[in-house]
């Protein structure tokens, strides 16, 4: 497997922020180097193992969705070369294939969570009251049903290391505002529904994902951070699909069942990962991106 890249170190620009996965520089005033590193958080907590080519598959996933989404929502692409930002050979080489120049924006203080089938929290939330995030559904749902149509469900955005928290839609009308929280679920709804027909046709099911906007200095919803990735989404393989359990997937559900089985309490430290579970890890990352996208990473 190629090297990986635990956290990014550009010393000739000013460093903004490190989040879960992604490290974030100062290019001038207005806009941001975002650096995609093999980081991997599960259950909002980041672990200590990277995971190879992690970082490269998801700035791909992201960089193609962009591109092919564009009609529905703009990003925060600026389209300039990574490599021509930073200094020397080293900052050269951290950045390659993993990282893009981004336009600044102001960002939402909610993540827009999009639902096709009956999973994760979302399930456990209907077991306990045949609702999810106050959204009332039919009885006798399975694990893993498709919905009777797509749910928006969003979620508060929390500082690294804490939960986020599901909110209802009228908490987020609360707290942006009823027509831009419209805009918002009305351009996330389409935004998955596009994504997830595209995926289908090449035998994968998205579950569900999460979308990030933010607003332009002309206050235009503009679609930003990562966008249908296997972080930020559930890619399951179609033929293997069967409601009523939790199907495989493509994304770091594989870890977060591998931390299940152990005596943790889902808090810092997190366990380190064994070497097989690494590099399964990687090769479901490597997967998902051909099979999407019929292509294979660069050496």
């Amino acid at each position: 497997m190629s090297s990986s890249l635990y956290q990014s170190s550009i010393r000739s620009l000013p460093l903004v922020s490190r989040g879960k996965v992604r490290d974030m520089y100062a290019v001038g005033e207005r806009h941001l180097l975002i650096v995609t590193t093999d980081r991997l958080s599960a259950f909002d907590v980041v672990l200590e193992d990277p995971i190879p080519d992690k970082g490269r598959v998801l700035n791909a996933m992201s960089n193609f969705w962009f591109a092919k989404l564009a009609h529905i929502a703009p990003n925060h692409l600026t389209g300039r070369e990574p490599q021509s930002v930073v200094s020397g050979a080293d900052e050269a080489a951290q950045v390659k294939d993993r990282s893009v120049v981004v336009n600044k924006l102001k960002p939402l203080p909610v993540e827009a969570v999009v639902r096709g089938y009956l999973i994760g929290s979302g399930w456990k939330d209907y077991q306990a009251s045949g609702a999810v995030c106050g959204i009332a559904l039919p009885a006798g749902l399975r694990q893993a049903d498709r919905l009777p149509e797509v749910i928006f469900t969003p979620a508060t955005k929390a500082p690294v290391g804490e939960h986020d928290e599901n909110i209802s839609f009228r908490e987020m009308c609360a707290a942006i505002g009823a027509e831009l929280a419209g805009r918002v679920r009305e351009t996330a709804v389409r935004l998955y529904t596009q994504a997830s027909d595209y995926a289908r046709g090449r035998g994968i099911i998205i579950a569900d994902t999460k979308f990030e906007f933010g607003l332009d200095e002309g206050g235009r919803l503009v679609l930003m951070d990562e966008v249908l990735t296997a972080d930020s989404s559930r890619f399951w393989p179609a033929d293997q699909y069967r409601p009523g359990t939790s199907p495989p997937s493509y994304d770091k559900q594989y870890v977060r069942d591998y931390l299940e089985t152990l005596d943790w309490d889902k808090k810092p430290p997190a366990p380190r990962l064994p070497p097989e579970v690494i590099a399964k890890t990687s090769e479901k990352y490597r997967e998902a991106l051909e099979r999407l996208f019929g292509t294979k990473l660069a050496a």
